[in-house]
């Protein structure tokens, strides 16, 4: 009797966000990764949906990285019935308990302000997941080993390899029936101020991967240089530069170049105000998993006390009516929420206010609409005038650009039988498609949202 298994593409198609793949099989259902919708408003709903499929018949979970595209769906997914293993490596399971314990803080934490200030449609407005229900999930949780074949059933095995991007990605290998199923996950860079280069695959028959940056190479652009100028002109304007920033990498990223410019004196010593409670606990798990980054743990101790880091929201406001130029890096790296939110609704305004984005902004996100120019910006249900500066490093990206991804593919000694396009929007996914056919002749497809591949084995 002929074998198949399935995947179904339950995100990232067709879009960046919500990374979730269910792969079927005669012996054991999984899930890779569990990431929530973010940016545009008709993705975000999906978020609301019960997922598509029978969550009570999927095994176990297995998790690339620790982002909230990659992990945020995990206490929706318990909620409908899952009560499998989470698995994913050390560092991005503490990752992954960061940002959900953080996310449905922030979820009450909304709820709770619009139906008291009323400014929503919903009554009352409902948190997307609660405390409690993050508790439940991470009893769920086990650790895995890296770069080791795992057996979890008679003829399927997983391993897990370095990958770069943030502490303790990985991408993931699937051995069902001697096919090779790869998962990218989300590729990091081969020269990162704190990671490693990311591993790369041997062997795939189906290569699921990520696209963010199929069509684009990261600008050749002097990053310290570009911030030591713009930390001299906000001292100059006797301003603040504000700097959104995601908790998981970019932060850490950031601190380490501004430490660097201050120790070779290409900048003064200009106060830096680190404010992202979720931000401050990553920087607890970079000291307790040091092997998985360059920093040795005395330069490490050594980088953190440059920085003020602000630890409750008095603190926050004590900052903002510090009156002296300074730096502030607040979470979230989008403008989708956090600490950032309050120093933007009071400073940005302020024509001596540069703001700095330093990452991918997803089409429908504040950050997006900073960087295109928007002239006003909606915070909690009200409109604030954009009259700050606005500024952008690209070359920062924790993803892999379309260079790097090639390269990433280039080790992979036989011929894909399909490659799946995924994490990218329309235009990247299909300038990458076009690229990898004229590279390498492959089989490349882009699946669309809750699409399924059928694929004997």
């Amino acid at each position: 009797m002929e074998k198949y298994a399935t995947i179904t593409f339950l995100g990232a198609s067709g879009v960046v966000t919500g990374s979730k793949f269910l792969v079927e099989t005669s012996e054991l259902n999984i899930l890779i990764d569990c990431g929530m919708f973010q940016g545009l408003k008709e993705l975000r709903k999906i978020n609301w949906q019960a997922l598509a499929v029978d969550v009570s018949a999927i095994d176990m979970v297995l998790l690339t990285h620790g982002h909230l595209d990659h992990v945020g769906y995990l206490p929706r997914l318990v909620m409908q019935g899952f009560k499998g293993k989470i698995i994913g490596t050390a560092p991005t399971l503490a990752i992954a308990e960061i940002i959900l314990r953080d996310s449905a803080k922030i979820h009450e934490e909304e709820a709770q302000k619009a139906n008291k200030e009323q400014y929503t449609k919903h009554h009352p407005a409902l948190p997307y997941y609660r405390l409690e229900d993050v508790e439940k999930t991470l009893r769920l949780f086990q650790v895995s080993k890296e770069n080791k074949w795992i057996s979890i059933a008679d003829h399927i095995s997983y391993r897990m390899q370095y990958n770069g991007h943030i502490i303790g990605a990985v991408f993931i290998e699937l051995d069902i029936l001697g096919k090779k199923f790869v998962f990218s996950g989300d590729i990091g860079r081969r020269k990162d101020y704190l990671l490693r280069e990311p591993m790369r695959p041997e062997w795939a028959d189906y290569l699921c991967i990520e696209s963010t940056y199929g069509d684009k190479l990261h600008p050749k652009e002097d990053i310290e240089a570009k911030l030591a100028t713009l930390i001299k002109e906000t001292i100059h304007n006797q301003g603040n530069l504000i700097i959104p920033s995601f908790a998981v990498e970019r932060l850490q990223t950031l601190m380490f170049i501004l430490w660097e410019l201050y120790k070779k004196n290409k900048i003064p010593n200009i106060p830096i105000f680190i404010d992202s409670p979720m931000g401050n606990n990553v920087l607890d798990v970079f000291n307790r998993f040091s092997k998985w980054h360059k920093l040795s743990p005395e330069a490490y101790k050594a980088m953190l006390h440059h920085f003020n880091i602000v630890s409750s929201y008095r603190e926050t406001w004590e900052t903002i009516d510090d009156k002296r130029s300074k730096i502030i890096i607040a979470g979230s790296g989008m403008v989708t929420g956090g600490r950032v939110l309050t120093y933007l609704q009071q400073l940005i305004d302020e024509p001596t206010t540069t703001v700095l984005l330093v990452g991918y902004q997803a089409e429908g996100t504040r950050g997006r609409q900073l960087k295109d120019g928007a002239h006003e910006i909606k915070f909690f249900g009200k409109y604030y005038p954009v009259k700050a500066k606005i500024e952008s490093i690209e070359s920062l990206s924790a993803h892999a650009d379309q260079e790097d991804l090639l390269h990433w593919m280039g080790t992979i000694k036989n011929i894909p039988e399909k490659v799946f396009l995924i994490h990218g929007e329309p235009a990247a996914l299909d300038a990458f498609r076009v690229k990898i056919k004229e590279t390498f002749s492959w089989n490349v497809h882009i699946p669309k949202l809750h699409e399924v591949e059928k694929i004997r084995l």
